[in-house]
């Protein structure tokens, strides 16, 4: 059987983690910014989150290969990938008690803003996502 049958199933797999791993990112991001750093780096809630998102990644690269493009060959998958390195820096920066909490709280806006462009991106498959809106 091939990977092209599974499509739906893994489209609606990859949107989910999506969806899950953002709002873990969300809620550990506020615990964070409320002083509550126990909750933030509670061992469940973390592995829960590498479990996802590596069930994310595994979504993601199988729907790269069932849809036959991939990241430095189409501009829409490549922007994707650099924004989710942004993303993961960012969310290091906001998630780490060492830092202040201003330099906190730029960081997971920051974060949770890349995360809405990557969603974007990924829904107009067009490396500009939402920002199309601007163009008359």
């Amino acid at each position: 059987m091939s990977l092209v049958t599974f499509f739906p199933q893994i489209l609606i797999l990859h949107i989910s983690t999506v969806a899950i791993s953002g709002s873990l990112f969300a809620v550990r991001g506020g615990f964070g910014l409320a002083g509550m750093n126990g909750l933030v780096q509670h061992r469940s809630l973390r592995y829960f989150s590498y479990f996802n998102d590596s069930v994310l990644l595994a979504a993601g690269l199988s729907l790269t290969f069932i849809i036959h493009q991939y990241p430095l060959l189409n501009a829409w998958l490549t922007v994707k990938l650099a924004l989710l390195v942004v993303y993961i820096a960012l969310g290091v920066l906001a998630l780490r008690p060492a830092r202040s909490w201003r330099q906190r709280a730029i960081a997971y806006g920051c974060a949770l803003t890349t995360y809405a462009f990557i969603i974007s991106v990924a829904v107009t498959q067009n490396p500009w996502g939402i920002l199309l809106l601007l163009h008359p």
